[in-house]
């Protein structure tokens, strides 16, 4: 198997990268040199030299980000970073192999590296095991070739093990104090047995009083709410695929070729099973004649609608050619359309994040309308779901603050349901010393709560939950619960907590207590959990130095 292992990554690896690289590095590399400490948004090159390379340089950048791209998706197994993220572990990659290089730690043997490759995330099956199945699907799944080689593969596996030895040999034993293990063991075994009462917040109906004045004092106080962004008016001269249908002509050959291309998009009607229930039908990945002849319809349809809509395409991408060409002038335009037997029509102004409705309310549209300007005043040909259209700028309206009567009924709605909290809120203390009270007095926590409900006229349910600890919670449990018990001890009644459209009241029924020393079979397994974690904190707080200095050596001067 170990074999079979290491001949298929020299065999494959080329494919299984490219769509790590595509996703991570393209826009990682080529938006690094504008990030805060890297570079500057302005023209000039920056010289910043790191433990032997120029972060000012995008080659060099490349170097860096590109083995980190690789090296943290084969670790994470496709874990989601943010930029920044990635820009740190690039860095505290690179200056940690500088400092392996210099304390000369030495590479893996051949059997090192094959142990140290079943442990990557990215081919671990759901039982955290290296799931050689697993891998060869994802591998025959990429069939693509790259430029990426089977040594730089290498290389990333090699410097990965390096830099994980260093990492050990920076954090030390990692000292645990027995009183951090006590905490952490009565946090995670402490065994709660809990009711909960849970207040609809959508059936609490305070009467609120949305008079003038009091919904002008809102919008003063609150006036950042409402500041209308810019917006842009444009006129749309529309191409609809529709128009071009009676122009798509289809022989046979080409509406078969079709089918044959896309089959899983063309599934046959499921078939009725026994019971007369519709079977579930998987879509086919190659299509028989008789498949074929069962969707033709549907087929032919989206063939041509396909071909109607890269007829429209073309059409307005001629027009922009022409107004370009003949270098129209934006007052000329409309007599210039006529003569074309088209029009252009308004609508509705936008902002940034999303064109009218009209438009599909497309972001991509939105941002090549804010692209046109007086001189610049038509766009290309771009792409809707109904065609293609240009746009025709108008008018620019910039950020403004609208008067009261003009968002008047959005300040109502606003104020109303803030005000429907923050008494929802203070009900909600009414009824948590309610509940209190009548526990106080022998009630059980139903009655308890079933009075402080007729006296607030909150609509309650209540909920018991049974023993369990934190290293083991219910599935069900509400983060909103958890995070209550920190505070509270038997027979305690937390305050009512807003989570989602909900206000919960916690009641401890019981809560034991484990043993915390060390007869306590988990004390050792804590203690090295507790050791490990600050252990790699501190390798991690040690290269975060090292980088932030290294860095600051060549940091723009500033005025």
């Amino acid at each position: 198997m170990i074999s079979w292992i290491q001949k298929t990554f020299q065999q494959h690896f080329r494919t299984i990268f490219l769509v790590l690289l595509v996703l991570v590095i393209v826009s990682f590399v080529f938006t690094i040199g504008a990030s805060p400490g890297l570079g500057n948004a302005g023209n000039k090159a920056l010289n910043r030299p790191f433990f032997g390379v120029n972060l000012g340089n995008k080659e060099d950048q490349a170097r860096v980000f590109r083995d980190a791209s690789i090296s943290i998706n084969l670790q994470a197994g496709y874990m989601a970073l943010d930029e920044s993220q990635m820009q740190n572990y690039g860095l505290q990659r690179f200056a940690a192999l500088h400092l392996a290089n210099e304390l000369h730690v030495p590479g893996p043997t051949g059997p090192e590296l094959t142990e140290f490759v079943k442990t990557l995330r990215a081919f671990m099956g759901q039982d955290g095991k290296f799931d050689a199945t697993r891998y060869a699907q994802f591998r025959d799944s990429l069939k693509i070739d790259t430029s990426l080689s089977e040594a730089d593969v290498a290389r990333v596996l090699a410097d990965d093990f390096r830099y994980d030895r260093l990492q050990k040999l920076l954090a030390g034993p990692g000292y645990v104090m027995a009183n951090d293990v006590k905490q952490q063991l009565a946090r995670a075994e402490t065994t709660w047995t809990l009711a909960v009462a849970t207040a609809d917040y959508a059936k609490f109906s305070p009467t609120i009083d949305a008079s003038d004045a009091a919904l002008t004092k809102f919008f003063e106080e609150n006036a950042f709410r409402y500041e209308v962004q810019p917006q842009v008016q444009v006129r749309v001269i529309e191409f609809s695929a529709l128009n071009y249908v009676s122009q798509v002509k289809l022989d046979e050959s080409a509406v078969r070729a079709y089918y044959d291309a896309n089959p899983a998009r063309f599934p046959k009607p499921a078939t009725p099973s026994a019971d007369g229930k519709p079977a579930i039908q998987l879509p086919s990945t190659t299509g028989s004649d008789a498949d074929y002849a069962i969707v033709r319809p549907q087929v032919e349809a989206a063939l041509t609608l396909e071909r109607a809509r890269a007829l429209a395409a073309k059409a307005a991408s001629d027009l922009s050619l022409a107004l370009y060409e003949s270098k129209i002038p934006r007052s000329g335009v409309d007599a210039y359309l006529a003569g074309h037997k088209l029009t252009a029509k308004s609508v509705p102004p936008f902002t940034r994040n999303a064109a009218a409705a009209e438009l599909g309310a497309s972001e991509e549209v939105a941002a090549e309308a804010f692209k046109l300007n007086e001189s610049r005043y038509f766009s290309d040909a771009l792409s809707t779901a109904s065609g293609s259209v240009i746009l025709l700028w108008e008018n620019l309206i910039p950020t403004h603050q609208p008067q009261f009567v003009e968002v008047k009924a959005a300040v109502k709605n606003d104020y109303t349901e803030n005000e429907k909290r923050k008494r929802f809120v203070d009900v909600g203390k009414t009824a948590r010393a309610l509940i209190e009270s009548r526990l106080k007095a022998g009630d059980s926590f139903e009655k308890a709560v079933e009075s402080a409900g007729a006296t607030t006229s909150l609509t309650f349910t209540t909920k018991a939950i049974p023993a369990f600890t934190r290293r083991e919670p219910p599935a069900d449990l509400d983060g909103a619960v958890s995070g209550t018990l920190e505070s509270l001890e038997k027979g305690g009644v937390s305050d009512m907590i807003l989570s989602g459209p909900q206000g919960i009241v916690v009641h401890v029924v019981d809560k034991k207590a484990p043993v915390t020393d060390e007869s306590n079979p988990r004390f050792v397994e804590t203690r090295g959990q507790l050791a490990r974690l600050i252990a790699s904190r501190n390798a991690g707080d040690y290269l975060s130095d090292l980088v932030e200095k290294e860095l600051a050596k060549s940091a723009p001067a500033t005025r």
